[in-house]
């Protein structure tokens, strides 16, 4: 190993270490619990100086929403807890690590249970009780608020869908939406003018609010600190509590540090494996390589609108969106194969490398995201659809990788945006003509960042096939993890 990667290969290990050690710091002063119960997991967040009786806090249940995770809503606990608040988080059924098959209609009997093993907590005032809840939870959350108006206090409802609200009912009302949600927005001011309008009267449990968190969409309002402090001030005036807590929730900055060393990690390590192999590139025409990509994802479109009247796209693979987007990669990057004509040599040592480097990528991606904000560790059920997920991705990402060979660093720019582009692009067709996938429309934005990493582990080491079973193995895992277990 050459003393450039010693250095990066040093310099990674203590970007790893020292984020590590700040998402432990953000834990100090806490009371961390992982319970389980009726095969629902949970999450339990409060104040380590909190105990029964006259030291004893008020109480408050998290929702996620749907595809979520209780990983997902970890930075509203964090805020809460560090402000004299117990939490209580939980998978709905079919999301992160609960292994029940998702029931759309029966979500509000996962709430109870959480409001169950909330109250056995020592730490929890039972008098004192609130619910928050995001996108698909917002709607369980006013619900409960609605259904048990003498339990719960305050009612938040962050990126709200709808409930049958009333200027009574659920008492004091808090709706938050980001600015680049508009049908959020929508629904939130719709909302509102049936539930009395905007009003400070917390005394009566008729308060009402309207928070538009400025610059945020629907999922990165959650790791918004305007957000989470809109909550703690609302819980503030219904408690009558007064705290003094500095702390922001910059765990997602530790993360991306994380994230940033496991890639430097990589980095390091990438040219010593690339010298054990000859170079195996084939000289592909530009129009090829670039006309495959363009072209690629018509087919992938046209394939899942044909198959939609003979398969169940929403639930293939026995996973929700997830089984209709890995059809869709096999299809369009069978066809850019194609279309490029020729595939390099595999052999069994690449096979094992490429696995190899998926562990890396997994390590990088998804060890400290499974505490910050994703279930990454898959339960059986999910674990089963992973390598079927990561086969059907493989051609995409081959194709990929051959024809970004030998490219130089402002081409694999190019090639990182334009993938991200044209992916987009085809999803957004693909919804076009089969609605009853929108959910993929809300993830549209993240194609971009996993690219990003995918491209970068492509230009560390120049071998289609081992960059392309990392990427795949990678990206099957996401899709697996990231989906709810159909019903």
């Amino acid at each position: 190993m050459k003393r450039f990667q010693l250095g990066l290969l040093i310099g990674a290990i203590a970007l790893i270490v020292l984020s590590w050690w700040n998402i432990v710091a953000a834990r100090s002063g806490l009371v961390v619990r992982t319970l389980e119960q009726e095969n629902i997991p949970l999450i339990y967040v409060a104040p380590a100086q909190a105990d029964s009786g006259a030291n004893s806090v008020p109480g408050v249940l998290v929702a996620h929403g749907y595809a979520g995770s209780k990983q997902l809503m970890l930075g509203y606990a964090h805020v809460l807890a560090h402000a004299g608040y117990a939490v209580m988080l939980w998978d709905f059924d079919g999301h992160g690590a609960n292994p029940n098959r998702l029931q759309r209609y029966d979500l509000q009997s996962n709430l109870d249970v959480g409001l169950r093993a909330l109250l056995e907590q020592p730490e929890v005032d039972r008098t004192r009780l609130a619910v928050l809840g995001h996108s698909m939870g917002s709607g369980i959350a006013m619900s409960a608020g609605i259904q048990n108006l003498d339990r719960f206090a305050a009612t938040i409802a962050v990126s709200p869908t709808g409930a049958a609200v009333t200027p009574q009912a659920p008492r004091n009302l808090q709706m938050q939406a980001g600015s680049w949600e508009g049908r959020f927005i929508s629904n939130a001011e719709r909302i509102l003018q049936t539930g009395g309008g905007e009003n400070k009267n917390f005394a009566a449990g008729t308060a009402r609010e309207l928070v538009i968190v400025p610059n945020v969409e629907h999922i990165t309002i959650l790791f918004s600190d305007r957000s989470h402090e809109s909550a703690v001030r609302w819980l503030d005036a219904t408690f009558n509590q007064t705290h003094s807590s500095p702390y922001r929730d910059r765990r997602m900055a530790w993360y991306g540090l994380h994230l940033l060393g496991g890639l430097l990690l990589i980095g390091a390590v990438a040219p010593t494996v690339a010298g054990w192999f000859e170079p195996d590139r084939m000289k592909i025409s530009a129009i090829k390589r670039w006309g495959g990509l363009l072209l690629a994802p018509l087919p992938g479109v046209a394939g899942l609108v044909l198959l939609n009247s003979r398969i169940n796209l929403q639930s293939l693979g026995g996973v929700q969106v997830g089984g209709a987007i890995g059809l869709w990669f096999l299809i369009a990057g069978s066809i850019w194969l194609a279309l490029l004509g020729r595939i390099p040599r595999l052999s069994g040592r690449r096979i094992a490398i490429g696995f190899g480097l998926f562990v890396l990528l997994w390590f990088a991606f998804g060890a400290m995201a499974q505490v910050v904000w994703l279930q990454w560790w898959l339960i059986p059920t999910r674990l089963q659809v992973w390598l079927p997920f990561a086969l059907a991705c493989l051609p995409w990402f081959l194709a990929s990788g051959i024809a970004q060979q030998g490219a130089g660093n402002g081409e694999r720019f190019a090639w990182w945006f334009a993938q991200s582009a044209i992916l987009i692009g085809g999803f957004v067709l693909t919804l076009n003509f089969l609605p009853e996938l929108g959910f993929v429309f809300l993830l549209l934005p993240l194609f971009p960042p996993l690219i990003a990493v995918l491209s970068f582990v492509v230009a560390s080491l120049d071998e289609a096939w081992i960059s392309s079973i990392a990427s795949a193995l990678f990206f099957g895992w996401v899709l697996a993890a990231g989906f709810p277990l159909s019903g």
